[in-house]
């Protein structure tokens, strides 16, 4: 039988998931977003922890504080439309990014493109923060334009540096920390998304904006710098 959605799923004792589509679309971003939102704003006793994903939410309690969560999720799952919600927009952040990675001519192929134009098409539109994860901080946003429906690297690339650009599946990724990445490794920049020496460490939030901004590498090498990172 084919799951409908949205659906709840149980995540251990003290876990539920509220998933709204089975693969990524814009909607169904959005109605996560928005459902966390009302979540964290509902108060429920036992609440103790909320995180969205691409396309679901997972909402952590105190299953000896709360024994009815689930009721609480289903009726707030039930009280709307959730995937005709409005954005809920963030903070636009600019950053200068060089295009110039060693995978860019084999994405950009893979794309259908040229070089030059995969450039202009990575440039042309901010990128919406979609959701944060695989490393405290690092943003995977989107979506970007379809011909950006490429697969990842067939190969694992065994390590990119912080502030890598990287894409696949029509999503753009900054990477938060050195890691070895499937993804094709396209720019570079001196962004950095997690910064443990602030208060608030997190940089970027879902529903924010990154705005890529095309620099020289001599001026990302100047940043990288400033930033102690390696150039």
């Amino acid at each position: 039988m084919t799951p409908s959605y949205p659906r709840i799923l149980p995540a251990g004792l003290g876990g539920l998931v509220v998933q709204f589509a089975p693969v990524l679309s814009e909607p169904a971003n959005r109605a996560a977003l928005a459902f966390r939102a009302a979540v964290e704003g509902a108060g429920w006793a036992g609440l103790t922890d909320c995180a969205t994903a691409l396309v679901s939410v997972f909402v952590g309690f105190d299953p000896f504080a709360s024994s009815n969560m689930r009721d609480a999720v289903a009726r707030l799952l039930a009280s709307r439309d959730w995937l005709a919600e409005p954005l809920r927009t963030g903070r636009d952040h600019l950053v200068p990014v060089v295009l110039d990675g060693p995978d860019l001519p084999e994405a950009a192929a893979l794309a259908g493109l040229t070089v030059p134009e995969a450039r202009a098409s990575l440039l042309a539109e901010p990128l919406r923060v979609l959701t944060i994860g695989f490393a405290p901080g690092q943003p995977y946003a989107g979506e970007l334009p379809d011909a950006w429906a490429i697969p990842r690297r067939p190969t694992l690339t065994p390590q990119v540096p912080e502030g890598a650009l990287v894409v696949a599946i029509r999503q753009a990724i900054i990477f938060a920390a050195p890691a070895p990445t499937g993804w094709w490794w396209v720019g570079t920049t001196a962004f950095r998304p997690f910064r443990p020496d602030l208060a608030d460490p997190f940089v970027l939030r879902a529903g924010d904006t990154i705005t890529l901004q095309s620099v020289s590498r001599d001026q990302i090498a100047a940043q990288r710098a400033a930033e102690g990172l390696p150039c």
